[in-house]
């Protein structure tokens, strides 16, 4: 088995993924700015409406992210399709790790980057960007747990419960940041200050963000069959 990449092929799987499931992505990006827009709204109750909602999206992004790409395409039986290419284990494990890194990663970044311009340039306290920028980390770190389990698991049961397990822990987390002085008081504030309790916490969501995908690149690639 060669340890060759066939990027081409590679390519093609990926520009595949990301054309069968860019409507979907634009839908939730939609709904994204949808959030923000009430989020940067004056009223009490269109911010705490339009940030359930944009949680809701990210949540949703990862999880469509990940179960059409991987999930569905198991329960469908399209891997004997894959499997009749010239293509590689190693091949395929780098075009549904980079294909799911891509259909998450934009809408994620896009609605990233608009949550940050409505803290900065609405009436919102510009504090509250520590706040939103660990939520997000928190998003990331519960996807890539996600995305590492349903590519070494083959149960659809153990996968959907990481997911929904991950996910719900969204609300513990939002409580311990809310119990955390350092991060609550700056969050109700005009300025914008990184504590040493927020730049640990963000480092830990990255650096665990970054060993998940890391690692499960390397277990999968190293396989010389696809099961």
């Amino acid at each position: 088995m060669t340890t060759t990449l066939n990027l081409p092929l590679v390519r093609l799987l990926i520009i595949k993924d990301w054309q069968l499931f860019q409507t979907q992505l634009a839908a939730y990006v939609l709904a994204g700015i949808v959030a923000l827009t009430l989020i940067g709204t004056p009223h009490a109750w269109a911010f705490y409406v339009g940030s359930l909602l944009l949680i809701v999206v990210l949540v949703a992004v990862a999880a469509f992210s990940i179960s059409t790409s991987l999930l569905v395409e198991r329960k469908e039986q399209t891997l004997a399709f894959v499997m009749s290419l010239p293509i590689s284990p190693l091949d395929f494990t780098v075009a549904k790790l980079a294909g799911n890194l891509l259909t998450f990663g934009v809408p994620y970044l896009l609605i990233l980057v608009g949550t940050l311009a409505v803290i900065l340039y609405t009436p919102l306290p510009d504090g509250l960007l520590v706040f939103a920028v660990l939520l997000f980390g928190h998003i990331l770190l519960a996807y890539s747990l996600s995305l590492a389990v349903a590519m070494q698991v083959q149960s659809e049961g153990w996968n959907t419960f990481v997911m929904i397990a991950s996910m719900v822990l969204i609300n513990p987390f939002i409580m311990l940041l809310g119990q955390i002085e350092s991060i609550a008081t700056v969050a109700r504030g005009s300025d914008i200050v990184w504590s040493v309790t927020a730049l640990a916490i963000l480092a830990g969501q990255l650096l665990g963000s970054t060993a998940l995908i890391g690692f499960t690149a390397w277990w999968q690639g190293r396989k010389t069959a696809f099961y």
